[in-house]
């Protein structure tokens, strides 16, 4: 299969989060009718990651790595002369074609790379956590997310953030016999709508997202709970802002920090054009498999909507420039 036939391929076999099996399977025989070795790398239940090298090169002082998973819901591949649309075309099944395809470029220089491709980064990056406890020694791994091709000077980090608040409830017709869980967590929220956030003058801004809210029993009841769910885009450390977070709801909530991703400055090359990665990948979770690089076709603004696609210039030209930067590397 050509590039963009493997694309596809790879597009409709669905493997939304956590039902990487079948697409591990088809890339572990893929792998191996193109001659690599492959191995399973177990995760959890029935899923794993896929790790491959060239035989006799199995400690390659570079990997190319990405995930296998998808975000709902499935949709299946199609193409136009411009195009290869589908779940997954940019988000990551396009840069995964595009990684095999320069490594076999690459050996026919004779350069020999790694293939590393992870289960879950989509939900909680476990596959790159499990990964990072058996590294191979690498210097370098090149991960793929949609950059449009350009090589990311930092990858913004994540903090997740409940803030959940307790009431007394009372029948609505006598407030004063409540308290209300709800208006305590509009109160918190808007404390932390009114903060002043960090800025970075190479990352640009810490950003804010309340993701969902619940809380309430009816809407007589004076309530006596409610919880949001709240998501930090971090441009650096995250101490501070935890304590101006936790200082600014006060004794309205309580507040829980769930899981921190650390923010990170990554390695450029000369002659690449850069941004900034404003999503969170499996990077800061792949610590042990050499020094970071992130690039990868795509644009992450039609990642996980309806009408995801990558360009098949952009695919093309991928194959390129990760051969290009491997040469670069010196590996």
């Amino acid at each position: 299969m050509d590039l963009f036939a493997l694309t596809r391929r790879l597009i409709d076999i669905e493997s939304i989060t956590p039902n990487e099996g079948a697409v591990g399977d088809f890339l572990c025989d893929e792998l191996g009718r193109r001659g690599f070795e492959t191995r399973k790398m177990p995760v959890e239940g029935m899923r794993a990651n896929v790790l491959a090298w060239w035989p006799g090169h199995d400690r390659p002082e570079l990997f190319f790595s990405t995930h296998m998973d998808t975000v709902p819901p499935f949709l299946a591949s199609s193409e136009d002369d411009g195009c290869i649309y589908g779940r997954g075309a940019c988000d990551a099944k396009g840069i995964m074609a595009a990684q095999i395809l320069a490594a076999e470029k690459l050996r026919g220089a004779g350069v020999f790379v790694g293939l590393l491709f992870l289960v879950g980064e989509e939900r909680d990056s476990i596959g790159a956590k499990v990964a990072n406890q058996q590294p191979l020694g690498a210097r370098f791994m090149i991960n793929g997310e949609p950059t449009e091709n350009k090589l990311a000077l930092a990858s913004k980090g994540a903090l997740h953030v409940e803030v959940v608040s307790r009431g007394r409830m009372a029948h609505s017709a006598y407030p004063e016999l409540g308290e209300s869980a709800i208006d305590k967590l509009v109160e918190a929220l808007h404390r932390l709508h009114t903060m002043k956030l960090p800025h970075d003058p190479d990352a640009g801004a810490c950003t804010k997202n309340v993701g969902s809210i619940q809380g309430g029993r009816a809407p007589n009841v004076i309530s006596d709970f409610a919880k949001a769910d709240l998501f930090y885009r971090l441009v650096g450390p995250a101490d501070a802002l935890r304590r101006e977070i936790t200082e600014a709801v006060g004794d309205l909530a309580e507040v829980r920090f769930t899981r921190e991703t650390p923010f990170l400055r990554l390695r450029t090359l000369d002659g690449l054009p850069t941004m900034v990665a404003a999503f969170t990948t499996d990077v800061p979770s792949l610590t042990n498999w050499g020094e970071p690089l992130l690039l990868g076709p795509g644009s992450i603004h039609v990642a996980h909507t309806e009408g995801e696609f990558v360009e098949k210039a952009q695919l093309a030209e991928a194959v390129e420039i990760y051969c290009s930067m491997a040469k670069k590397l010196g590996v």
